[in-house]
């Protein structure tokens, strides 16, 4: 009988740890060491989108090739998240001699390391081990997020009772099929076969503890997870092991043939038995092609079951202390996508019309024609000392807020360095909490 894991919390902010590999397991463990804090050195020869994302914004190192055994100079600890064994197992020879401490994705009895099962509620983080059996892990681990969700949140009840802010979950009611978004029962048949489902669920603005209770159970019973480059990477860091995840923004093609692919995945895996969650930053319906995924699952037999997200188009400002409404300033606010420029034949905006609106205005996916945007709104009439805000990746630990005026906006993003994602708020509710 093997001895039992010695349980360690470690302390990683400012400390190497080198990954080795940049595929969807990477993609599943490296939020979870950024937000320790860790200095993670990537090396793999190719990354995920989700990956990519993140060195592109600075928060981790690449190194584009196979590993060497100089990678691990200086590392406290490296994880191998690569499926060769022979490749894997010379990384844990280089790292057992140099007495660093090994995770292996491949092979968890070669390890010199495990990493457990988590849940994270607040300050409080539990991880459970499981004997080597992650089933058991995840059981336990959900089990006491129950408890945690039930004991440490005022106002929650456990799970099966009313949800947080009163609103007791849904209880049945008709399928997809029917053009709502509640489905009954688990499975289907479809020609004698058995179905499995769907669930589209908004993973909320970045923070991994907006997405709903509803959302995050789904989660763990889902079988396969086809995520977009926006969801909460830790949401990931906490699927089991044995879920297949499909990166969504790695599916080649233009964006129409994407999503054609992104469908067929879905309806695909539902129609094998699988338990499908296709996990959406913010909302499912609101710029993210939610309905036209129910409508692919809908037309082959596939029950659907839409979960709404907190979208960061009210989430990202209220983080950044602008509410998009405000008594006495703003009784309106309008969501507008930005990413289709003014001027072009595609554009469904009528700017015009929006530049003579008085409440606040909101833009998403809007950085790369924000100056088009803003001089199309000054044109039009909207003055160009209008108080302006862009709040990029709200709600998260790397949250920035810059405050500008309209005619000045664009230039200042540009001067920031403001990258996506990114919301753009345009209204006197930008300074209505200023004091």
């Amino acid at each position: 009988m093997s001895a039992s894991p010695y349980p360690l919390g470690l302390r990683l902010d400012g400390r190497r740890v080198v990954v080795v590999g940049g595929g969807a397991v990477a993609t599943r463990r490296v939020p979870a060491l950024l937000d320790a804090g860790a200095d993670v050195l990537l090396v793999s020869p190719e990354l995920t989108p989700a990956l990519q994302a993140r060195v592109d914004a600075g928060r981790l190192h690449w190194v584009p090739r196979r590993f060497a055994p100089e990678d691990l100079d200086g590392a406290w600890l490296v994880q191998v998240a690569i499926d060769d064994p022979m490749a894997a197992a010379a990384v844990s020879a280089v790292a057992a001699e140099r007495r660093i401490f090994c995770v292996r994705a491949d092979d968890r009895t070669a390890a010199t390391a495990w990493t457990p099962a988590v849940t994270r509620h607040g300050p409080v983080t539990v991880a459970v081990f499981g004997g080597g059996d992650p089933r058991r892990a995840m059981t336990v681990r959900d089990a006491v997020r129950d408890l945690l969700a039930a004991r440490l949140a005022p106002g929650r009840a456990a799970p099966g009772g009313v949800a947080p802010g009163g609103v007791a979950p849904a209880q049945g009611g008709p399928n997809a099929s029917t053009g709502t978004t509640r489905t009954t029962g688990t499975t289907g048949t479809t020609g004698g076969r058995q179905v499995g489902r769907v669930a589209l669920v908004g993973a909320g603005p970045g923070d991994p503890e907006l997405i709903t209770v509803r959302g995050w159970r789904l989660l763990t019973e889902a079988d396969v997870v086809v995520a977009d480059r926006l969801v909460p990477g830790l949401l990931l860091d906490e699927l089991r092991a044995d879920v297949e995840l499909v990166d969504a923004s790695k599916i080649p093609y233009g964006p129409s043939r994407a999503q054609e692919e992104i469908n067929r995945i879905l309806v695909d895996r539902a129609l094998a038995g699988a338990v499908v969650v296709r996990l959406k930053g913010g909302d499912p319906y609101v710029f993210g092609r939610g309905g036209e995924e129910l409508l692919a699952c809908a037309e082959a037999g596939v029950p659907v079951t839409v979960v709404p997200g907190v979208t960061s188009s009210i989430a990202a400002p209220a983080a950044a202390g602008i509410p998009v409404t405000h008594r006495g300033v703003a009784h309106e606010f309008t969501v507008v996508s930005g990413h289709v420029a003014p001027d072009a034949p595609a554009s469904l905006v009528r700017w015009d019309a929006l530049a003579g609106l008085r409440g606040t205005l909101v833009i998403l996916m809007g950085l790369k024609n924000l100056a088009a945007i803003t001089a199309t709104l000054i044109a039009h009439g909207r003055s160009p000392q209008t108080p302006a805000a862009v709040v990029q990746e709200g709600t998260t630990g790397t949250q920035r807020v810059l405050r500008s005026t309209l005619d000045a906006v664009a230039a200042d993003v540009l001067t920031a360095e403001v990258r996506p994602p990114a919301v753009v708020v345009v209204g006197d509710v930008v300074g209505a909490l200023d004091g």
